[in-house]
């Protein structure tokens, strides 16, 4: 099926609209710093919470997790734990509002709040912490720039459009071509109105993608009610599993064997286990300093900080999995229609072409355009907000900390403009360099995350832990990260991370013993003001002696029972969509049953007990 004119007319109107929104907020986002970077931190919790989850709902992202649901099935509810995306249930019951207490704007400026100004590692700890955010903002750009590019080329063949272009562009090029353009809409808006233009652009790509993923599901459902016929394995409708995966695709796509072979989850429990292990760490260790942690910090206060990571499953996983499970059941109906290409580097089906060849072929006129519009708008989202946490990083934690700290309000708004093009620039150029989406994802999940955790867990929970023991943790982890990323690829690193923790708690640790303690007055001021639960017995015992009315933090047991109920809720609300598309009555029930008892359970131990 190729775009007819209300299609194409549909995804223009997006875009038009788009730039008459960073044109018209331009002067509301020039007030000043606060407004442009945090949108003054006078926005709703629920918009945040909106503009945050339409960020997370990524092209790439969709592809890979439509791949998953069709060769693994309800299983693949799992995989993303990866992430991990239960991140957002610890930040929900705790870590958001004792983030956002800190009252900084970026991740690298929270860093005074805990160690100060002054001391050895403290300089060193700052730059760290710049240099990893810039560095993963940037793989970020490039990573969606690609995809976008590849995916915009599915829809749009290149020879309707060449005769437009005044210059040659050769073939691999197409899919940079594509993403330069839409990028350079997504640059215009997000640097010209700031967190408030992305937020807007964020609601209104929220309701074209809303629109999309259930008219996806309901075709689906309509599909699946005329034809009666479902071909999948055995166990393939069950989200629980064994020590092995137990899927045999043999006698209807043997691809899909060989897909699960390749991917080494076929120990699927162990596979879980460790994956969990390393989710509960990295979950632990608070949001990354990218779009998640600016928005938790423009957020109103601590209270709206938990409301909003909060609202982000609730608003993205029904909606996403909609769409997930719908194109999922349509490439599983028709799948022989969809002549899907081979990996050329494997050998068999590329499963994570399934999305642009399932809407291609089975979505009507109309309903195309919208999906393509929220898709695009999924692009457009997230690089806006990457570029706007990079944009804070460079202009406040460099410029006014290093180059110009009594910068007039009107030099700061010239600079994020400034910074914005280059930080643009250098994603695009970076992605002309890359081979593929994927390595830049498996670089950015493994290599760089992979070295974040230790020292950003032991930031929270441990009093003595100075910024020496952060930049030597953080130095440690990367650069161990990168070498077994190097060594070890897709679930084979999984297998080695304990490895690599040990090694970054090893930095950490020698790091924060050849260096003093942080200042008495910065760790009682921390303790005081953030009040954090873990190992601040000497602090508290400070703080009480000044203070006998101090109340400490005894939330523990409460905050880690709220996090095991919140992540069991955040598994109903992503298999409930799933139920619904493929009609499982019982096990649709179930759901609905557990989900309307965590939430009565929820609204007795977090909600009624949120506080400013």
């Amino acid at each position: 099926m190729k775009l007819k004119f209300i299609d194409v007319s549909i995804i223009v109107l997006y875009l038009i609209t788009m730039v008459m929104i960073g044109w018209v907020l331009r002067k509301k986002a020039r007030q000043n710093k606060e407004s442009y970077l945090l949108g003054g931190k006078k926005l709703p919790w629920y918009l945040l919470g909106l503009s945050d989850a339409s960020d997370m709902f990524d092209i790439s992202g969709t592809m890979w997790m439509v791949a998953l649901c069709f060769v693994y099935g309800m299983k693949s509810i799992w995989i993303p734990w990866l992430w991990p995306v239960f991140n957002q249930v610890f930040n929900m019951m705790f870590l958001a509002k004792w983030l956002r207490r800190s009252n900084a704007s970026t991740g690298a400026e929270w860093l005074a709040t805990r160690f100060g100004l002054a001391g050895k590692g403290v300089k060193s700890s700052h730059n760290v912490v710049v240099a990893f955010a810039l560095i993963g903002c940037l793989g970020f750009l490039a990573y969606g720039f690609i995809g976008l590019g590849k995916f915009i080329e599915i829809f749009v063949p290149w020879n309707l459009v060449q005769p437009y272009v005044p210059f040659h562009v050769a073939a691999q090029y197409v899919p940079h071509f594509y993403g330069i353009v839409f990028t350079l809409f997504a640059m215009f808006y997000s640097i010209l109105g700031g967190m408030h233009s992305i937020v807007l652009g964020d609601l209104i790509k929220y309701i074209m993608m809303t629109i999309g993923c259930v008219s996806i599901a309901v075709i689906a459902m309509i599909h699946l009610h005329d034809s009666n016929i479902l071909q999948t394995p055995h166990d393939w409708g069950n989200p629980f599993f064994n020590w092995r995966l137990n899927l045999d695709w043999s006698r209807i796509i043997p691809d899909a064997n060989k897909k699960i072979s390749d991917d080494g989850f076929g120990i699927f429990g162990f596979f879980f286990m460790m994956m969990l292990f390393k989710g509960v760490f990295a979950a632990l260790a608070g949001p990354a300093p990218n779009y998640d942690m600016q928005k938790i910090l423009s957020s109103r206060s601590p209270k709206e900080a938990s409301k909003m990571t909060g609202f982000v499953s609730i608003i993205l996983l029904p909606v996403r999995y909609s769409m997930i499970i719908g194109l999922t059941l349509l490439a599983l109906l028709y799948y022989n229609q969809l002549h899907l290409p081979l990996l050329p580097s494997k050998g068999f089906t590329d499963f994570e072409t399934i999305l642009p060849a399932t809407i291609n072929n089975f979505l009507p006129v109309g309903i195309l355009g919208i999906v393509l519009t929220g898709l695009l708008g999924a692009f457009m989202g997230t690089f806006s907000g990457t570029l706007n946490a990079a944009q804070a990083y460079i202009v406040n934690d460099i410029y006014l900390k290093y180059v110009n700290p009594d910068a007039s309000n009107k030099k700061i708004i010239s600079m994020n403009y400034l910074t914005g093009v280059i930080v643009v620039a250098i994603g695009v150029i970076l992605g002309f360099f890359a081979d593929d989406v994927n390595s830049i994802l498996q670089w950015i999940v493994s290599g760089l995350y992979g070295g974040y955790i230790a020292a950003n867990v032991l930031k929270w929970y441990w009093w003595r832990f100075n910024a020496n023991g952060f930049f030597y943790g953080m130095l440690t982890g990367i650069v161990g990260a990168l070498v077994f990323s190097r060594l070890f690829t897709g679930v084979e690193f999984l297998y080695y991370f304990p490895v690599l923790f040990l090694l970054s708690l090893a930095g950490c640790f020698l790091g924060t013993y050849l260096a003093p303690a942080t200042d008495i007055e910065i760790l009682k001021k921390f303790y005081a003001t953030v009040r954090p639960w873990g190992f601040w017995k000497p602090v508290h015992a400070v703080v009480i002696k000044e203070n006998p009315a101090f109340e400490p933090n005894k939330r523990f047991k409460l905050d880690m029972f709220n996090v095991v109920i919140g992540i069991i809720g955040q598994s109903c609300l992503t298999i409930l969509p799933m139920y619904i598309v493929l009609w499982m009555k019982l096990p649709l029930l179930i759901t609905v049953i557990i989900l309307v008892i965590i939430v009565l359970i929820l609204k007795r131990t977090w909600w009624n007990k949120l506080e400013n």
